[in-house]
Parts: C-alpha cells; structure tokens; sequence
C-alpha cells in the first residue's frame, strides 16, 4: 500500500515542478481515448468531459444534485456525452479510483455513483479500505479481485499519468473541472443545472 502513496506523492510533486497554468485558447484541448467510458450516445454533438476526485464533496455535490438533470434534460435525450476522468488528489482517491477501474465496463458509472453516494461512509470509516472493499463485493468485484485491482501497478500508473496529463497540459488544479467540446468551463465547480443549460446551449451546434 505504501506504493500507492508514492505514486500519489510523485503526482503532486511533479506538479508543483511543471507548474499548473490553464490552457490558453489556441491550445485544443482533451479529446476523446480509446479508454473512456462514455455516458450517453456516442455520437453525441457535445462532449462533457470532468475530471474529479471521488473524495471531493463538491465532486459529490454535483453527482447528486447535478448530474441526473443533466442526464435527464441533455444525456439521456443525446444532445450530450459525458465522460468521466479520475484526477487524484491522495492515495485513498486513488484506491477508490482504481476499484472503480476494476469494475466491469458496464458497471463503471454505477461505481462512480455509489462511491459519491456514500463518500460520507467510506471516506471516514475507521478502515476505509475495507469499507471500499465491501462496495466492490455488493457490485461484484470479489475480495481477490479488489487485492488484486490495489497492486495493479501499471492501472496506478496510468491513472495517475492521465491527471498529470491533465494538470500539465490542460491547466487542471481543481474539482470538478469541466471541459466542454475541449473548452475549460467557466465557471467550473459543482455549477447548478441552470450554468450548464447555459453553457451547453451556447455549444450545440448552428443549424
């Protein structure tokens, strides 16, 4: 476990070496990875893509009381995709990061929600680990499996390569952070539905 931990701690350090600066506007910015898991159409005209950590209240705050009227009025009605991407922001996210990334496929969001859902629970167990590995057992990741998920090297690596990629080239420092068809939103944040309407409207595309 304490690999993860140093996983994590290269992260932040390697941030504080590069420096975070937002992208400027003749820079694109994140597109689409054969990686992602897609919520909505595929071919949606607009692609919301967040990067947040699921130890975040306001991460929390938006998939409760934001997301299912975006689902809802922009999502589900494919005027909209949503893809979600882990940034890590200590070594329990990363845990909980990876579980998720362990699920199967057509599970991942359900993770996501649950994980939001009870952040309250398992962020302050007295073991938060085996609280996160209950989660895993009631959606199908065996005991095994979950061990197995935590000393997953190169699934650490990755995860935290994305976030560094993001902080680095795309000026991510905060959660949530919301790009819209590569656009860095503004505001960012756990926005209510009314700033997203707004924004998204602006996005579609001219007919």
């Amino acid at each position: 476990m304490r690999q993860i931990w140093l996983v994590v701690a290269a992260f932040v350090l390697a941030i504080g070496a590069f420096g975070v600066r937002p992208a400027t506007a003749q820079e694109a910015g994140p597109g689409l990875a054969p990686e992602d898991h897609i919520m909505g159409h595929t071919d949606a005209p607009i692609t919301i893509i967040e990067y947040a950590s699921l130890t975040c209240p306001h991460c929390a705050e938006f998939d409760k009381e934001t997301l299912p009227k975006l689902k809802a009025g922009w999502i589900d009605t494919g005027k909209a995709k949503l893809v979600f991407r882990i940034f890590p922001l200590n070594g329990l996210d990363l845990r909980a990061a990876m579980l998720a990334s362990c699920a199967p496929p057509d599970r991942f969001y359900s993770f996501i929600d649950t994980l939001y859902q009870s952040q309250n629970n398992w962020t302050r167990a007295s073991d938060p680990l085996q609280a996160l590995g209950n989660i895993g057992r009631l959606g199908g990741v065996s005991e095994d499996r979950f061990k197995q998920c935590l000393a997953d090297e190169q699934l650490q690596k990755s995860i935290v390569a994305q976030a560094f990629t993001a902080s680095k080239s795309y000026g991510v420092e905060s959660t949530p952070t919301f790009f819209i068809n590569g656009t860095n939103m503004d505001p960012n944040g756990a926005q209510p539905i009314e700033t997203f309407d707004k924004v998204l409207t602006a996005a579609q595309p001219k007919t």
